[in-house]
């Protein structure tokens, strides 16, 4: 039986996907904090997108790793909306911890700064290198998308990287809202820039680039335009980082350089030996630095964020609309075995619309909510003229009419009728045992009144 889930709060949006806290429970009482991830509309038009988007995420159910955020579902809606319910960091990510550093007129201390890239680095190599449980064979994981947001730091100072399952189908976007991708450029390797078959040293590729910027706090690849961004990576010039931060040794720059070599061949082949030659550095400067240090960083950020969360707006229709979507999640990986399992109707559980309640006290993007989600009903098979789910079918273009509009959300709740289309249920058995039950308490009345 899976798990029923309650949304506390909206964390964050951006331009693929957009962040709710959640409680997971079980049967047994059980609870724990999940994130859901909901996929932006507007990409789930794109079937490449979509093809891809399946693809990658289960993969990342494979993904069971210490600096890794877990996937522990993949579910989609009727409408083709898709969410992942993923583990839950309770912190900030890097690019949050280095504004506040800016706020606070600081740059991050080196030595805070190689801690953070090496244990990326664990969670990299660990991902490059990963073979399938059953058949042994790699499966070629590359993030792709190496970037301070996809960095998340807990409160305990844990390293934890997130989206490996959306970075390879953020590629593939072809025509939708330019806000997708901006800003992403910036991290890109040169082979990637240009087109050229990328592989896991474009990531070791992207670590070097966020450790140049911790140590400058400048950015390194960032035109005016994203066509000046690209070409910039291309050219892969990278600045002295002495010449910006007095502070930065030959040795470590020398490191930071080898990861951002222009050419594949002359980096570290692997993220295991940029990580060792970091940590090696620590280790001969008697550079002390552990997870509670990071920890202490992460309490202070969390502070100014909860301070900009009490300002932001209280109510959110569209938050009441999501809810209503995820009532309507079924999943597509229970009862999977891996990316190449069968799934249908029957080996996933929807959300029960009849246990939602209210959601008019919906907060903000970072307020506290406290709607209660549905139980989860297996069904004894599928829906009327509803086939199941089968291999591929999220390949498939949609039929006409299958995206419904934001103002179809705005209807009240229906129920499908025989043909497959939308009607308005019935009630009159219940009326009239309502009435029945009205008339009889009337006459009980009566007789009372007569004694």
């Amino acid at each position: 039986m899976r798990d029923r889930y309650t949304i506390t709060e909206r964390l964050d949006h951006g331009g693929m996907a957009e962040v709710f806290r959640g409680v997971a429970e079980s049967m047994e009482g059980f609870k724990k904090s999940v994130a859901i991830k909901r996929i932006l509309p507007n990409l789930t038009k794109n079937q490449k997108f979509v093809a891809m988007f399946l693809d990658e995420a289960r993969l990342s159910l494979f993904l069971q790793h210490a600096n890794i955020v877990q996937v522990f579902d993949i579910s989609k809606t009727p409408d083709n909306a898709y969410f992942l319910v993923m583990e839950f960091v309770d912190g900030c990510n890097l690019k949050g911890l280095i504004e506040r550093q800016k706020q606070r007129g600081k740059r991050m201390e080196t030595a805070h700064a190689i801690y953070i890239a090496t244990e990326a680095c664990k969670a990299l190599n660990y991902a490059h290198f990963l073979e399938h449980p059953e058949t042994n064979e790699p499966l070629g994981i590359v993030h792709r998308d190496i970037s301070p947001p996809n960095i998340l730091l807990s409160k305990n100072g844990e390293i934890k990287l997130v989206d490996f399952g959306l970075a390879k189908a953020n590629s593939q976007i072809e025509s939708t809202d330019p806000g997708v991708v901006k800003g992403k450029f910036s991290y890109l390797s040169p082979e990637a820039a240009s087109g050229l078959p990328v592989d896991h040293r474009a990531d070791v590729f992207a670590v070097g680039i966020i450790l140049w910027e911790l140590f400058t706090s400048r950015r390194l690849f960032y035109g005016d335009t994203d066509y000046q961004t690209v070409e910039l990576v291309r050219q892969a010039r990278v600045p002295s980082i002495a010449a910006l931060n007095p502070e930065i040794e030959p040795e470590l720059e020398a490191v930071v350089r080898k990861s951002l070599a222009k050419d594949p061949e002359d980096r570290y082949q692997n993220a295991a030996d940029f990580g060792d030659a970091l940590a090696q550095y620590l280790f001969s400067r008697r550079m002390k630095v552990t997870s509670r240090d990071i920890a202490i960083l992460v309490k202070d950020a969390q502070v100014e964020m909860m301070r900009k969360r009490s300002a932001e707006p209280k109510d959110s229709l569209i938050d009441a609309l999501i809810l209503d979507e995820m009532q309507k999640m079924t999943s597509l990986v229970e009862g999977e075995a891996g990316p190449d399992a069968k799934s249908s109707a029957e080996g996933s559980m929807s959300l029960d619309p009849s246990a939602f309640v209210d959601t008019s006290n919906w907060v903000g993007e970072l307020g506290v909510a406290s709607a209660q989600q549905p139980a989860i009903k297996r069904p004894s098979k599928p829906p009327p003229n509803k086939p199941a789910h089968r291999p591929g079918a999220a390949h498939q273009t949609p039929a006409p009419g299958e995206i419904e509009s934001l103002e179809s959300m705005l209807e009240p709740t229906n129920v499908t009728g025989v043909h497959g289309k939308m009607e308005k249920p019935t009630n009159w058995l219940l009326i009239v045992l309502i009435m029945l039950v009205l008339a009889a308490g009337a006459a009980v009345a009566v007789v009372f009144a007569m004694k």
